[in-house]
């Protein structure tokens, strides 16, 4: 299904021939009715002579309602560019006309309304003058049809018209992501909170769970209507009604973004390609104030120039968009910006989550060039540097394709070793990914962190995975699929739950040698009861640990492991021949103390070989 959208200058006839090819008054307000003039906007719906049913948004043509008009143009497939046969083009023609050219709305024709009111002549003096203003814009050549919405004279060629141009319309494509930029939220009676606006990118269904964003209330879809007709699933590109339970209409604003939830997430930041229109009423300087328009939401907000100090009327440049109030938008979502009740050009964004950026900086330059323009690879390349490492879903998400796109492209650069894939290598939407040269950084960061741990704890066989981790910045839920990696491409070496770099030993000089023999010797001395007041140091005792040549039970007892072993050993043949054993039997049992025999019962209780019953150990 498609929208087509009305343009064009205050009382050159946009509701009247609505009307006239609807049978449905666009005006809802009576003070629309009584004043003759089109505040906000209406809605209407047709059927083409081929039987393709289409949605109509019209709306308000006087420069007072520029607001109104921009929240309903940012949806449609095709525009209905009106133009008054007795007054041809006026000064909105022409704001119109602008906003679609910075919207890249490419299908749409101008309407010579009025035709009754003036003769043949003026006709054609009319049409070359709009022939003359749609030069250099997305509607260049675009059909001119001459109607009377009196007469209905023009009106099934302008039906035809319509049908012929609706053939070559590209469809909305279905990424799975649904959005539906909200442009009315009100109560009905006995159904509660409806809101309205046309759906993109995805299909939404009754009984599915959705969210409000930026508020990031969530519902559920009460009904469907479209065209006043109830419908179970809506695809891409419908006007569309929503039903919603749970949340109140005044807690919801126009807008306002209808999604599923969990992969949409407002931003107060965008990179975007940024156009003036050549007739702006003055150049734009950096930081300048602005009201930023994008699908049916507006919000204060400030232009960062990237590139030069100040953009001039025709000029492109490189912006950031600091916004008052976070907006959910994505990557190619179309814009428009306006200052002093005039439009002063827009453009495309091309990073909805950009980062504060040094001003002149030619990589940032470089790389936005590359994200405006570059191949499909390419772009997804550097969304997946922007935000690595991510997952399949994030990628797709980001980059605002279709996860089956996705998973193509990164299919090529992964067999282009330009992207390295963990975990699974099958790629699915969890897939986690770094590219070639985060992953490169990421190995060379381990590096870096281990042969720091070496020089600082020369004595220790290496670091523990968790402090690894840490100091990686790395989500214990990305660690785990990390580290075999690092493991396989030799950058890390991992045994006894240590990680270390391949090429590390640990040797000992001839005086710690000798103070280890010592210490050893004074545990076998005594072996169920060994010394607590010989101390060794924390790097060389934690060296014995990690050789497996002592025991560490607690802070102050430290068993040689051979006696270790037989405690143990003995312990768990008493627990399986009685059932149990206490403190004070292993206390008999091997000759030692209290302190020892508790020491490591409670030690085994860690180790979950044994658990506390009352006054006895049983086997866990």
């Amino acid at each position: 299904m498609y929208v087509i959208g009305t343009a064009g200058h205050v009382d050159h006839g946009k509701s009247t021939l609505v009307h006239a090819l609807t049978g449905i008054d666009p005006d809802r307000l009576q003070e629309e009715k009584e004043r003759g003039m089109t505040i906000e906007l209406g809605f209407a719906w047709l059927k083409l002579p081929s039987g393709r049913e289409v949605s109509i948004i019209d709306v308000p043509g006087h420069e007072r309602f520029i607001k109104n008009m921009l929240a309903g143009v940012g949806g449609i497939d095709l525009a209905l560019l009106v133009i008054a046969a007795n007054e041809s083009v006026m000064p909105q023609t022409r704001e119109h006309l602008a906003i679609l050219d910075l919207l890249r709305v490419k299908k749409g024709l101008a309407v010579i309304a009025k035709r009754d009111l003036v003769d043949d002549e003026m006709v054609e003096l009319v049409m070359a003058e709009v022939e003359d203003i749609l030069k250099g814009t997305t509607l260049e050549g675009a059909p001119k049809v001459a109607v009377s919405a009196v007469t209905g004279e023009g009106i099934p060629e302008l039906l035809e018209t319509l049908d012929r141009l609706l053939e070559t319309t590209e469809t909305r494509r279905d990424s799975g992501r649904p959005r539906l930029s909200i442009d009315r939220s009100f109560t009905m009676p006995g159904f509660g909170t409806v809101v309205t606006g046309t759906l993109i990118d995805g299909s939404l269904s009754v009984g599915q769970e959705v969210e409000v964003l930026p508020s990031g209330k969530v519902s559920r879809i009460r009904g469907l209507q479209s065209h006043r007709t109830k419908v179970e699933t809506a695809s891409p590109g419908r006007r569309l009604a929503v039903n919603l339970s749970g949340v109140s209409h005044d807690e919801i604003q126009r807008g306002e973004v209808l999604t599923i939830p969990g992969w949409l997430k407002p931003t107060i930041a965008l990179d975007v390609r940024l156009r003036l229109l050549s007739d702006a009423p003055r150049a734009l300087k950096h930081n300048s104030p602005v009201t930023f328009h994008t699908g049916a939401t507006e919000t204060a907000a400030r232009v960062r120039l990237l590139d030069q100090e100040e953009v001039k009327p025709g000029e492109e440049t490189w912006a950031q968009i600091r916004l008052e109030h976070p907006l959910a938008v994505v990557k190619g979502d179309y814009f428009v910006i306006r200052s002093s009740d005039a439009t002063m050009g827009g453009g495309a964004v091309v990073d909805p989550y950009a980062k504060r950026h040094r001003r002149h900086y030619l990589p940032t330059l470089q790389r936005l060039e590359v994200m405006a323009r570059g191949s499909g690879e390419d772009i997804l390349l550097q969304t997946l540097q922007a935000t690595e490492p991510c997952d399949m879903r994030l990628l797709a998400d980001r980059a605002n394709l279709s996860p089956e796109d996705a998973r193509v492209l990164v299919e090529r650069l992964a067999s282009d070793r330009r992207v390295v894939v963990l975990g699974d290598r099958a790629l699915t939407l969890r897939s986690l990914m770094y590219s070639s040269e985060g992953w490169a950084s990421l190995m060379g960061k381990a590096r870096t962190i281990l042969d720091s741990y070496h020089k600082e704890h020369p004595l220790r066989w290496g670091i523990q995975r968790e402090e690894l981790r840490s100091r990686l910045a790395l989500s214990p839920q990305v660690f785990p699929l990390i580290l075999p990696r690092l493991v396989e491409e030799g950058a890390v070496v991992e045994g006894n739950n240590l990680l270390r770099l391949p090429l590390h030993q640990v040797a000992l000089n001839g005086e710690q040698q000798r103070r280890a023999e010592t210490y050893l010797a004074a545990l076998r001395s005594t072996p169920y009861s060994p010394p607590t007041d010989v101390t060794l140091g924390d790097d060389l005792l934690n060296l014995l640990v990690d050789e497996g040549r002592v025991v560490k039970v607690s802070e102050s007892v430290v068993f040689d492991a051979t006696a270790y072993g037989e405690m143990v050993e003995g312990i768990l043949a008493t627990i399986k021949a009685q059932g149990k054993i206490n403190v004070g039997q292993v206390r008999d049992q091997f000759q030692t103390s209290r302190k020892y025999a508790l020491s490591l019962m409670e030690h085994l209780d860690q180790r979950r070989i044994t658990r506390r019953v009352g006054d006895d150990r049983v086997l866990r």
